[in-house]
């Protein structure tokens, strides 16, 4: 099958200069990868990256020549990156996989571009395209994007085996591109073989789940995760708990315009339990401010259709107001899928006050209690803590005279 890409990015000059420099003298160079993908299948294209057939310390040279700043983000594997004008593109010199064990590979380089492209992972992503836009599909790739299959090259478990993180690409990969059902063979081997995803980094593990949980719909991609027992394997909270809220969740997030917010989809799976939060931002090696939101959303109380304005000042107020519009964000998910039209009104009102939410200060102090005669001790505290409450009750519409007239 023949194709060629015609497409506004493709006759970009710096792109084009790229391609020109490392394509000379015998060489061949061309775009691989997410952009010829991503191209073919209708969806933004982010970064473009280039295999060549000349070797890194050629790279580097030629680059440097055309006054390209060259970086070796991954020399010993082939990776140079080419910085111009601000912009990167990764070269990766075509290459074989000598030795893996499951998590890295040594390589050998070479200029075979039909085993450069069956070490690669999925069809899909094994796409090249030269700088004319003509396509160069050495495995299935055209046809896999016509059906929208995401598809292992070659035997599904050997390239498991020489990294058990595409296991997990496997559904990542589904959820954004695939339709129907995952392929069979993927499923069987990434089911027998999910053992192999104890041998991952946590880093590795929440990277490539957070892209999964950031994909348009991937619901169905994490109920066959869920069948395979692989979802468990690397989420084991979510095991009790389910999954049938993201599907509400993305219907929501499409009919209110919200843009997809991976770690409120990851809430939406997990029980708002504080301690196995903390484990779980421990376990995955989370940022600190996901752990902070994840822990936030757990220690909130749970806010429904019948929380009062006071009650909900109180929350927001005395509590993380990221935790409580993360609560009711779900809680506006669940009830839009439950199709109930008051509670989901008076829902949405309370969101639309929690986004809205600036902590203000209170018009009182310590050393107000002080000039007015109260002597430090527990009384003194509970004293300032009593106005404290007043105010937020009065929806902070007491001022700092009102407040001490009540002393």
């Amino acid at each position: 099958m023949t194709h060629r890409i015609e497409a506004e990015w493709l006759g970009d000059p710096l792109l084009q200069r790229v391609l020109s420099i490392l394509g000379r003298d015998g060489e061949e160079a061309r775009i691989v990868g997410g952009a010829v993908r991503n191209h073919l299948m209708g969806h933004p294209i982010t970064d473009v990256d280039i295999a060549t057939t000349a070797l890194p310390e050629t790279v580097i040279e030629r680059g440097r020549e055309a006054g390209f700043k060259p970086v070796p983000t991954g020399v010993e594997h082939g990776t140079v990156t080419l910085v111009a004008e601000g912009r990167p593109f990764e070269v990766t010199t075509l290459r074989q996989d000598r030795e893996t064990d499951g998590r890295h590979a040594t390589v050998l380089f070479g200029r075979d571009w039909k085993a450069d492209a069956e070490r690669r992972d999925f069809t899909v992503n094994a796409l090249y395209c030269d700088g004319e836009g003509h396509v160069l599909d050495l495995v299935g790739g055209l046809a896999d994007i016509a059906t929208r299959t995401v598809r292992f090259i070659g035997d599904p478990a050997a390239r498991i085996e020489e990294d058990y993180l595409r296991i997990l690409r496997f559904y990542r990969f589904f959820a954004w591109y695939g339709s129907g059902r995952p392929d069979a063979e993927g499923i069987r081997a990434t089911t027998r073989l999910k053992g192999g995803l104890s041998r991952l980094s946590a880093e590795r593990v929440w990277a490539e789940l957070k892209k999964l949980l950031a994909a348009p719909d991937p619901s169905r991609a994490l109920l066959w995760m869920r069948q395979t027992g692989i979802l468990t394997a690397i989420l084991p909270e979510s095991e009790r708990w389910g999954i049938d809220a993201i599907h509400g969740l993305v219907a929501s997030e499409a009919a209110r315009g919200w843009v997809p917010d991976a770690l409120l989809r990851l809430m939406a799976i997990v029980p708002p339990d504080e301690a196995r939060m903390v484990e779980l931002a421990r376990r995955l090696r989370l940022s600190n401010a996901e752990r902070d939101r994840l822990t936030a959303f757990a220690m909130t109380p749970p806010l429904n259709a019948d929380t009062d304005d006071a009650a909900l000042r109180a929350a927001l107020y005395f509590g993380e107001p990221r935790g409580v519009r993360d609560r009711l964000a779900l809680a506006l998910a669940g009830s839009d899928a439950k199709g109930a039209l008051e509670e989901t009104a008076a829902l949405a009102r309370q969101l639309e006050a929690a986004a809205s939410f600036r902590k203000p200060r209170l018009p009182v102090s310590g050393a107000d209690l002080t000039a007015a005669g109260l002597e430090p001790g527990p009384d003194f505290g509970r004293s300032l803590k009593r106005l404290e409450a007043d105010w937020v009750s009065s929806g902070f519409t007491l001022d700092r005279a009102a407040l001490l007239s009540r002393l």
